[in-house]
């Protein structure tokens, strides 16, 4: 019997599981993760609003429910939990899926300001995400800057320009619906730093905010011209081209009038955030120009957009875990086809795979192929991991260490509160938003 480890159970994690399971007839796989909650990102960084991207739940589910899986949540890995060289101990093998967990800074003046913050703080809050904060963040705003032209840039903005009645179907959590339902933001302001051509949303996102009946969505047609590929669109490759398509029949469609606005604006560079009354008051860009090599270069021309909420979303960062090398300019975990790599040497039984192992890039199906690369070495190895002694079930060892896991049925039962939660608020399932909530239902069924 080959037993392994993978830490994290968002998709990269459970597609590690999955492959494993597939290609070895006697593997077993403990599923470990520091939240009581499976799914990862999945979970926490979908929009409440995306229900098909939500239901791949389903298809994680059946992964975690094999009868050669199993789901240990509530279990904290490294510096306050179980080191990574007991796991070493425990298992013939750890994959690590632990994800890009912090975001990038915009490292200008004023970033630090109340009323500034990552776009990952404020989608942690509307999805429930039991470390998030409840920063006010809505209810002093009538304009808000979303910095960042990618697909969680889209996801803010376009939470911010929903009504109630759109968010009330949604899992969003009970406070949060509140708070976005008083909200008095009026104009939403999507900022990037180059062209349309090079943002980084799908087009499927992009269309989504043509498509709220609250908004309309505005466009500068000068603002596009910049961009020598939005004159030549058929050069472009089809993805970026029907960007373009979309970007320019808004140019060309006068407002409905509708009580909230989308600005969509371009080749705009956040020089500084602007105090007013001890918090941000505007944000300071730089016109920027392309560069003719793919960047673009400041023109000394500075607009002011106000601004009480200022939302980064400008990437996601993988942080150290304490017991694995790693590298901080990449923000990963040095490794050969998925095989941990100490001082440029393969760690034997470590392997990594999703955001640690390549940084955060694709989309959640972009998993499945990594995890198989780090699948496929694992197994390769699985004849020498196999011949190390290793105690009978992990699971005793960690209760002995006095590790007290959330297993299936604790998940479930989390299941069933959020489902009772829904129902008593006339709406349907709706989360559970912090940890003493999470892990009172857990435990009410005795995991």
């Amino acid at each position: 019997m080959l037993r392994v480890a993978v830490v994290g159970s968002g998709p990269s994690g459970c597609y590690t599981a999955q492959s494993l399971v597939q290609l070895h007839p006697s593997v077993h796989v403990d599923v470990l993760d520091r939240l009581p909650c499976p799914y990862g990102l999945v979970r926490y960084g979908v929009a409440p609003d995306h229900e098909k991207i939500k239901s791949l739940q389903n298809n994680l589910r059946t992964v975690l429910e094999h009868e050669r899986v199993r789901f240990l949540g509530g279990v904290r890995i490294g510096a306050d939990g179980v080191p990574t060289a007991r796991l070493r101990e425990l298992y013939h093998a750890v994959v690590y899926c632990v994800g890009a967990a912090t975001d990038r800074h915009l490292g200008i003046p004023g970033e630090e300001l109340p009323g500034s913050f990552s776009a990952t703080q404020f989608v942690s809050w509307y999805s429930a995400h039991p470390d998030a904060v409840d920063d006010d963040f809505v209810r002093a705003a009538r304009s808000a800057v979303v910095i960042g032209v990618g697909n969680v840039a889209v996801d803010v903005a376009r939470m911010l320009a929903r009504g109630a009645a759109e968010l009330s179907p949604t899992d969003m959590p009970q406070p949060a619906l509140t708070a976005l339902a008083a909200s008095r933001v009026t104009d939403v302001h999507m900022v990037g730093r180059r062209g349309p051509s090079q943002a980084r949303f799908t087009t499927k996102e992009l269309r989504e905010l043509g498509s709220l009946p609250e908004a309309d969505v505005t466009v500068d047609a000068q603002e596009l011209a910049l961009d020598p590929a939005y004159l030549d669109p058929a050069a472009l490759p089809a993805a970026q081209r029907r960007n373009v398509e979309v970007l320019r029949s808004w140019a060309q469609s006068p407002p409905t009038g509708s009580p909230r606005r989308i600005h969509v604006r371009f080749f705009l560079r956040p020089v500084e955030l602007l105090s007013e009354a001890g918090r941000v008051g505007a944000v300071r860009f730089e016109r920027t120009l392309p560069d003719g090599r793919g960047g673009v270069t400041g023109t000394g021309q500075y607009e002011d957009i106000e601004a009480q909420l200022v939302l980064r979303s400008v990437g996601y960062r993988g942080i150290p875990l304490e017991g694995l090398p790693f590298d901080a300019q990449n923000g990963t975990v040095p490794h050969l086809a998925g095989r941990v790599l100490r001082g440029g040497v393969v760690a034997p039984g470590e392997y990594v795979a999703g955001w640690i192992k390549r940084g955060p890039t694709g989309v959640i199906g972009t998993n499945r192929p990594c995890a198989k690369e780090t699948v496929t070495s694992l197994l390769e190895d699985a004849d020498r991991l196999v011949r190390e002694e290793r105690p009978g079930d992990p699971l005793a060892a960690l209760r002995a260490d006095g590790i007290k896991p959330v297993e299936w049925s604790g998940w479930c039962a989390i299941e069933q509160a959020e489902a009772a939660l829904g129902a008593s608020l006339g709406r349907a399932v709706v989360k559970l938003p912090d940890w003493g909530s999470l892990m009172s239902a857990a435990r009410g069924q005795g995991s």
